[in-house]
């Protein structure tokens, strides 16, 4: 059976448009007569039900998290709640736990209870993901990664690598630990490290990457691991909760920082600035991803076009924790 979905692929147009179309709605000519066409040869017919059901909003929107303990998340989940509060809507919460199966189940009970949208906070997006937010049928904003199908808030995380990758080597450092994550959160596991890896590009860097999690206690234990058998003197933390596992573990390890070893991280989390030295990080604008979230969701709900991917900007914040290569 032929969906909106498929009738928006078919026509390479957002699902909102093909809404409008058969609501009667404003489209361009153009639009209108390849809409015509696919519509008469599929032989679709909206459902009338659910179009009256739809109509009737419900004022709740849910979002999906991958943990409670995130200072992103949380930083943006304020930036959404506040938003919606104030175009009286309600936010339903769903901790996915850092499950795949978790966030499938949300996404389908979400569904049932009506919500007038979905804003899912993701470490990935799989066909499972994809499938499950067809079925859903309802507007969906992915905040974190970009997926084509889908519209995606990111953070210009390839600029955010490179501006620390090149600041360690404006720094004269050439011996450089990378902490980072799997492949499968694309935003942090690559892109991130592609901006890194592309500041070292022609500068003779000796450069070791160290695969860990997210954990801060990963982070700590790796570290301890790493340290006493490296010669470096700079090392980045793919997030700062990273960093602070490997400031916790070179403490121990009686590593001075940054006068052995220069630290840096991403993210601009608030407990960079209460650990001594403060570690110089990225600062990343999660309260605006959130509040940004909350305005695209309401566009689409209200079948307004939007653009399918808004990246924001971050800032190098440099502290303490970092100092030139003697």
């Amino acid at each position: 059976m032929v969906t909106i979905n498929d009738i928006a692929k078919l026509a390479g147009v957002a699902k909102s448009t093909v809404s409008r179309y058969l609501n009667g709605g404003a489209v361009s000519e153009k639009t209108k007569a390849k809409l015509d066409e696919i519509v008469a040869e599929h032989d679709y017919k909206p459902n009338k039900f659910a179009q009256s059901l739809k109509a009737k909003r419900t004022h709740m929107i849910g979002t999906i998290i991958p943990r409670l303990n995130s200072f992103a998340t949380n930083e943006a989940l304020r930036g959404l709640e506040n938003s919606l509060r104030l175009s009286k809507n309600q936010l339903l919460i769903t901790n996915a736990d850092q499950s795949r199966e978790r966030e499938i189940e949300a996404i389908s009970t979400l569904a049932k209870q009506r919500v007038d949208g979905i804003v899912f906070f993701a470490a990935a997006i799989t066909p499972a993901h994809v499938k499950a937010f067809k079925e859903a049928d309802v507007p969906v904003v992915i905040v974190g990664q970009s997926h084509p199908a889908f519209h995606c808030i990111i953070h210009d995380d390839e600029k955010a690598g490179f501006s620390v990758g090149s600041y360690a080597v404006a720094n004269g450092h050439r011996n450089i630990l990378v902490f980072g994550v799997d492949e499968s959160d694309k935003a942090v596991g690559v892109t991130r490290r592609n901006g890194i890896e592309q500041a070292f590009a022609g500068h003779d860097i000796d450069y070791t990457f160290v695969k860990t999690s997210f954990a801060m206690k990963d982070a700590y234990e790796k570290a301890l691991e790493t340290l006493p058998q490296s010669q470096a003197t700079f090392v980045i933390g793919a997030t700062d909760n990273i960093a602070i596992g490997i400031m916790r573990a070179a403490h121990e390890l009686q590593i001075e920082i940054p006068d052995q070893l220069s630290l840096a991280g991403f993210g601009g989390y608030e407990i960079t600035e209460a650990v001594y030295p403060r570690i110089t990080t990225v600062h990343y604008p999660f309260q605006e991803s959130g509040e940004l979230a909350a305005k695209i969701l309401m566009e689409l709900i209200s079948e307004r076009e939007v653009a399918m991917i808004q990246t924001l900007d971050n800032e190098l914040l440099i502290r303490e924790s970092t100092k030139k290569n003697a």
